[in-house]
């Protein structure tokens, strides 16, 4: 698996008066587990720090690496590594069908026209969108859509696929189809989410709170820590 490691590193962001609010502590982690969960109420810190590890939020402090390489100095080369999905998927899903988002998604890495649409012909198949391929996006339902996106960040054969809270806009039946997608995966996956179900079937589980990680180890052992604080009362 890929080591993800975060040395000190820390976010903070300018405040309108002055001064500054710190939305991620010093926090010092190796990530090397196939399957990482990642808890926390909103507003905790724990999509920052997930963030943080293909450079969509920059380290204010301290250091993150993929692999060895540095996220601050190597963004490019560490986006080609680490795939983002977001909670809403229409944030990737710009094209007007499902084979046209995948071709833009190949179109730095695959310059032959005629390859490009076989390898996201290939894609949609791998992931059960075939039926969908000149479909338009907006006439799919929320999973496919969320499937759609995964798929667009798989066809880049990233070595880590992060996951903001991916099912949270999702019914019960579509959260359970973008849940097995996940968890199948061979890639390594850091997950941010509020499903202590999904959470519980990883290998390990961090616990975000305050912008501080309180907790960090095995799901049993993480999930019940945070099921303790938020039902303990303030």
């Amino acid at each position: 698996m890929t080591s993800i490691q975060l040395a000190e590193a820390a976010v903070r962001v300018p405040l309108p008066g002055g001064g500054e609010r710190e939305i991620l502590a010093p926090t010092t982690l190796t990530l090397t587990e196939r399957r990482v969960a990642v808890i926390g109420a909103n507003g905790s810190g724990k999509s920052t720090l997930a963030r943080l590890v293909n450079g969509l939020v920059r380290a204010s402090a301290g250091r993150v690496t993929v692999d060895g390489r540095d996220v601050a100095r190597e963004g490019a080369a560490v986006r080609r590594m680490v795939g983002f999905c977001f909670t809403d998927p229409a944030a990737q899903l710009v094209m007007p069908t499902c084979v046209e988002d995948i071709e833009l998604s190949l179109r730095r890495t695959v310059k032959d026209r005629d390859e490009r649409r076989r390898r996201a012909l290939a894609v949609l198949a791998a992931n059960g969108l075939e039926d969908h391929a000149h479909d338009s996006v907006h006439s799919l339902s929320g999973g496919q859509r969320q499937l759609l996106a995964l798929a667009g960040v798989l066809a880049l054969e990233p070595s880590v696929v992060v996951a903001d809270e991916p099912t949270t806009l999702l019914d019960r039946a579509n959260t359970l189809r973008v849940a097995e997608a996940l968890l199948g995966l061979t890639q390594q996956l850091v997950l941010v989410t509020h499903d202590l179900d999904l959470a519980a079937r990883c290998d390990r589980v961090v616990v975000v709170d305050a912008a501080r990680v309180v907790a960090d180890g095995p799901p049993e052992a993480s999930i019940a820590y945070y099921t303790q604080l938020v039902d303990t009362p303030a």
